[in-house]
């Protein structure tokens, strides 16, 4: 596990792994990045019915530990049943706040990666929300850490990495959320093939 005090060597090279991620994407790997949290903003608004604020926040409550298609599945269904269900119990409680009108940020841990997620699909143009799933760290570390522990919820421990991002993005000058989703797919793309892992953006911590 990486250490939340890392020393100035390597916070650098943690920025200059997102950054050569960064440059290693192609063409079709940019254009996929850039739109995703777009698109993801447009089906939270299209499947609560123009309440987007909603829509984000139950795919970002239902969001930990699994896939990109099962997490629209699980919170199209919490919108359209008024019940959630398919998740863990935690999970499920703060999708039944959320659908019960309580606003997602009182709701989710806006200091981790449910509450950064959130944070992007609802406004992509977000110039500070970052959300560092497990192949986000592992980019800035530059290993796949597999099912390694790697500390995301502790706070100090997902601030360093979203500040690695962060800084990558203003050297870059793009959002910290684009260079983030065109790195996932990057390192996706490496993945297909080599592991079991299937080739939609997971949302898994």
């Amino acid at each position: 596990m990486i250490e939340i005090k890392a020393d100035t060597q390597t916070r650098e090279q943690y920025v200059r792994n997102i950054i050569d991620t960064w440059l290693a994407a192609t063409s079709e790997q940019e254009v996929q990045g850039r739109l995703w949290y777009i698109n993801a903003h447009d089906l939270a608004d299209m499947m609560t019915e123009g309440d987007v604020r909603m829509g984000a926040g139950l795919l970002a409550a239902l969001s930990p530990q699994t896939s990109w298609p099962l997490n629209v599945e699980l919170a199209k269904t919490a919108y359209e049943t008024g019940n959630p269900s398919g998740h863990l119990g935690d999970a499920l409680a703060k999708a039944a706040k959320i659908l019960a009108g309580a606003d997602p940020t009182e709701v989710l841990p806006m200091d981790r990666k449910t509450g950064h997620f959130y944070r992007c699909i609802l406004d992509p143009q977000d110039a500070d929300a970052v959300c560092i799933d497990r192949h986000a760290h592992d980019i800035a570390v530059g290993e796949e850490y597999g099912a390694r522990d790697r500390g995301l919820g502790a706070k100090g421990r997902y601030a360093l990495i979203a500040h690695c991002y962060r800084e990558a993005a203003q050297r870059l000058d793009e959002l910290p959320s684009v260079i983030q989703a065109v790195t996932w797919v990057v390192w996706r793309d490496r993945l297909v093939g080599t592991s079991t892992r299937g080739t939609a953006f997971a949302t898994a911590a």
